[in-house]
């Protein structure tokens, strides 16, 4: 009798290997962990940091990379100030504003990869009773569903697309342990 196959949630690693493969000759960019922040730099390859190996992390900054137009991809970080850990309320609710979109785009990429999504506030002082977290969710499942019924951006279905390709490639079957071809950077 045949065993089920059984799907793994993607290693960093898969998920380097399926940007690169659609994005490092088309849009001249390269998926990169292995940082303790994550960044974007503009270049050469333009560069899209993520932390450490987490497979999310790699998602969420993919997602800001769809969002930002030519000339923020021109700028690092796109431009955008972050301001760390400690947010008073009025920066909370300008990180919320800003994050609507990129996180609906993430919970595509999540869908597609076989990856849970939950929001992020990315901020460890919000109290997670806070009701203000209830709206964000609310407003990026809005901005999801809109892009369901919408479209995604052009550059975020592309990828959307790829991660589904490989995940139904069964790219992602072997165990999770398994070696890739990526190597998570060295960021110092």
């Amino acid at each position: 009798m045949k065993q089920p196959l059984t799907f793994h949630e993607p290693t960093a690693g898969q998920v380097i290997d399926c940007f690169n493969l659609r994005f490092s000759a088309s849009e001249g960019t390269i998926l990169l962990g292995g940082a303790d922040e994550p960044y974007y730099e503009p270049g050469s390859p333009n560069i899209i940091y993520f932390r450490e190996d987490f497979v999310r992390s790699a998602l969420h900054e993919v997602a800001h990379w769809c969002v930002a137009g030519a000339v923020r991809r021109t700028l690092p970080d796109y431009g955008y100030w972050y301001a760390p850990d400690g947010r008073d309320d009025a920066q909370q609710a300008a990180f919320y504003g800003v994050e609507v979109k990129p996180q609906a785009i993430e919970r595509v990429f999540c869908m597609a990869a076989g990856v849970p999504f939950k929001v992020s506030v990315d901020n460890l002082s919000v109290s997670p009773a806070d009701p203000a977290i209830a709206s964000f969710a609310a407003a990026v499942e809005g901005e999801f569903g809109r892009m369901m019924t919408n479209g995604l951006p052009r550059r975020a279905e592309a990828f959307r697309q790829a991660l589904s390709d490989c995940r139904l490639r069964q790219y992602w079957l072997a165990c999770p342990d398994s070696a890739s071809h990526s190597q998570l950077a060295k960021v110092s």
